[in-house]
């Protein structure tokens, strides 16, 4: 079968036409700047690129036939007709409590995708505009909701609910919701095959390490916790977001700087995190370099983020009674190995052995713990489109 993978954002659409089974990646690409001047990016496996041409795109309507006049042109395109799209599959962020599991888009699911738009007001509501533009181009194509929330919906109340008036869950359904499901689905089903052993019988804890990052305690291949929250400023430090701190900064903050909620919480998210702590970037090869220059700032970034991942792993490990294999996952977690040294030292008491000559890798799936290693420590590139694609596949048949 062939997969189209679309992820909508507000002005962008990132798109995939891949075959699950064969995971063959047919073509990739970029749809940016839709609305304003359109640059359009195509990537067709064994032909020519195309790389940020001008292509008018007033709304998703005309990036997604962009998209598909790529896919079937007669010079440049990889099949034949749109006939050979079997089904489409879509990422939505929040799919809140209505969806447990990815699932055939209805009437009925799109308005339940609809009444989860307060719960990600910057995500959903352009989830939603690239399904209905693919609804309109083509209508008699199968389509597949993919919630990044759904992989959570396994967590038992004691972990996802917060100790606030009962009422707040119960009316405006304020509860841990927890988020790159689909990355953390994917990477400890590709760890049971990696360790051999049914997922079922496996404690995995998952950190989904990046711009973004998430750490997920995978017990029996069910989420059972996950550091983010009711949004995914939760948890960890990131690459802009602070993730978890003392709720009264926000007041003293906020009185003392005369800032509105919205001011405050643009600092929390686009001004914190290993950013805001280094004054250097967010990107942490800038913070590697950094620190190898003694920026001392730099090297406390890291190792506060490296400090708080350490915190989870040992949590989670103490949630579950034990685990199996840590995976390191993303863009840091797949390529920076002193981020991974550094998560991994002082964890021998849990069993964690790890082998400084096979963790000088990047972006390549194999073991990097010693043989000796009571707990394996892994290196799994995610594939967040393939999971996409074999979901979708699976109801689509």
């Amino acid at each position: 079968m062939n997969i189209l993978v679309i992820n909508a954002g507000s002005s962008s659409l990132k798109y995939q036409l891949l075959n699950p089974e064969t995971q063959q990646v047919l073509a990739k690409g970029l749809c940016e700047r839709i609305g304003i001047d359109g640059k359009f990016t195509y990537k067709p496996e064994g032909k020519e690129a195309v790389k940020e041409a001008d292509v008018a795109m007033p709304t998703h309507n005309e990036a997604i036939k962009a998209v598909l006049d790529a896919l079937v042109d007669p010079k440049n395109g990889v099949i034949g007709s749109m006939k050979e799209i079997d089904a489409v599959g879509h990422r939505v962020v929040h799919g809140g409590e209505k969806f447990a599991k990815s699932v055939l888009i209805t009437d009925e699911v799109m308005a339940a995708i609809e009444e989860c738009n307060p719960l990600a007001p910057l995500h959903n509501p352009a989830n939603i505009i690239g399904i209905k533009a693919c609804q309109a181009l083509m209508p008699d194509t199968p389509m597949v909701a993919v919630f990044d929330t759904a992989f959570h919906q396994t967590m038992p109340p004691a972990a996802y609910m917060y100790a606030l008036p009962y009422e707040y869950y119960e009316k405006d359904k304020v509860r841990r919701y927890g988020f790159h499901g689909t990355s953390h689905k994917y990477v400890t089903q590709r760890a049971a095959t990696m360790l051999d052993k049914p997922i079922e019988q496996l404690k995995l804890i998952s950190c989904h390490l990046g711009n973004g990052s998430s750490i997920t305690a995978v017990d029996g291949g069910k989420s059972v916790d996950t550091t983010m929250g009711f949004t995914p400023l939760a948890g960890v430090p990131m690459g802009t977001r602070s993730g978890d701190l003392d709720a009264g900064i926000l007041q003293y903050l906020m009185n003392k700087y005369s800032m509105g909620i919205d001011e405050m919480l643009n600092v929390l998210n686009k001004k914190s995190g290993v950013e805001g702590l280094s004054c250097v970037s967010s990107d942490f090869r800038d913070l590697e370099s950094a620190a190898a220059k003694g920026d001392e700032k730099a090297a406390l970034a890291q190792k506060k983020f490296a400090y708080e991942v350490k915190k989870f792993v040992g949590a989670y490990a103490a949630a579950m009674g034990g685990v199996d294999a840590i995976i390191f996952t993303a863009g840091v977690g797949e390529n920076d190995k002193a981020i991974r040294s550094m998560v991994c030292e002082g964890l021998e008491y849990m069993g964690v052995k790890l082998d400084a000559a096979a963790n000088d890798v990047r972006g390549k799936e194999t073991i990097i713990s010693a043989s000796d290693s009571k707990a394996k420590v892994l290196l799994i590139p995610t594939n967040e489109e393939l999971m996409i694609a074999i979901d979708t596949a699976s109801l689509a048949k």
